[in-house]
């Protein structure tokens, strides 16, 4: 891979975006939303955040966002309807604007990350979903089972919901909960399958859905390195049986080094991340990118803010 060019590329990083005519402005924790009318332009920034903090900026990751979620949802559209209009840039994506639910539809395969330490603290029970005792770290489950959350606003935590929570705060009616649920084990399924045959295991993943009348809507990104877990499908068996950790393409990386090397786990003021740590978390993320799509990503350093306006001043964005 192309460290240079990862290191050239620090310094261009988008951290954030000023295209105030493109519309009312909302800023996430990694895109940025203008919205005219029904219309959406979502720029997803290189911004990292973890533990509900926006950490740093990494080299390139707006743009394998973009890019990858564009590749699930054209492979995902036969399964259910998505918010994609056109992609006038590697890092934009013009959707449909929909009303969206106030959940977050989390998948799950295995027994890993935020959830395996729920479970060892014994509160993994708020999602009203069994398990089995006994389970040990990165276990399969027998089906994937679904932990949804709460949608919170920016600077503000999700919170583990039940189904009979969401229908009791009506979230969401009962028809579309089973809308929703179905669509978010299709979705997973495919993802899974053809994860499969690019020698990855998609662990655990999270949706947002919306509508537009009674059009159901998947929405935001999917299958993702920031929104899924990867691992190296190869390797599972081997790691699991010693007890290993599984070996990760995507955002847990930085999780599980702010855990062990800086002891950070979303109190307090967050830690600098250092310029190796971006690089290296960029390496994953385009390693997930080349081996998911089969073609590596393309490297152009440079101002990725010009780029953008200049792209879509060209298709009539701007």
């Amino acid at each position: 891979m192309n460290t240079s060019a990862l290191h050239a590329q620090l310094p261009h990083t988008l951290r954030q975006t000023n295209l105030p005519s493109l519309g009312q402005h909302y800023q996430g924790k990694v895109r940025d939303t203008y919205r005219q009318g029904d219309r959406l332009v979502l720029v997803t920034s290189d911004r990292l955040s973890a533990f509900d903090h926006v950490l740093t900026t990494i080299p390139f990751k707006g743009e394998v966002l973009n890019r990858l979620a564009t590749f699930w949802f054209e492979r995902t559209k036969h399964i259910v309807a998505n918010h994609v209009l056109d992609v006038p840039d590697a890092n934009v994506t013009v959707a449909r604007a929909c009303e969206p639910f106030a959940v977050e539809v989390v998948v799950r395969g295995y027994l890993t990350g935020s959830l395996w330490r729920d479970y060892q603290k014994g509160t993994h029970t708020a999602y009203g979903v069994p398990f089995a005792d006994g389970m040990r770290k990165d276990e399969a489950f027998p089906s994937p089972i679904l932990t949804p959350s709460t949608k919170a606003q920016y600077g503000q935590h999700d919170e583990p919901i039940s189904e009979q929570e969401i229908l009791a705060k009506n979230l969401a009616s009962a028809r579309d909960w089973a809308r929703i649920t179905e669509a978010a084990r299709g979705l997973f399924l495919e993802g899974q399958k053809w994860a499969r045959t690019r020698g990855l295991i998609l662990v655990d993943t999270k949706y947002e859905f919306g509508k537009v009348g009674d059009e159901l809507y998947v929405i935001d990104e999917i299958h993702t390195p920031d929104s899924s877990r990867y691992w190296v499908a190869n390797e599972y068996e081997a790691r699991f049986a010693k007890g290993e950790d599984q070996r990760m393409l995507d955002k847990e990386n930085i999780r599980q080094w702010l855990i062990r090397e800086r002891g950070f786990q979303g109190h307090g003021t967050p830690p600098a991340i250092p310029d190796d740590v971006r690089v290296s978390l960029a390496e994953k993320y385009l390693a997930a990118y080349a081996q998911i799509t089969g073609t590596p990503l393309e490297l152009n350093v440079g101002d990725v803010h010009a780029r953008i306006e200049k792209n879509l001043k060209a298709r009539g964005y701007l």
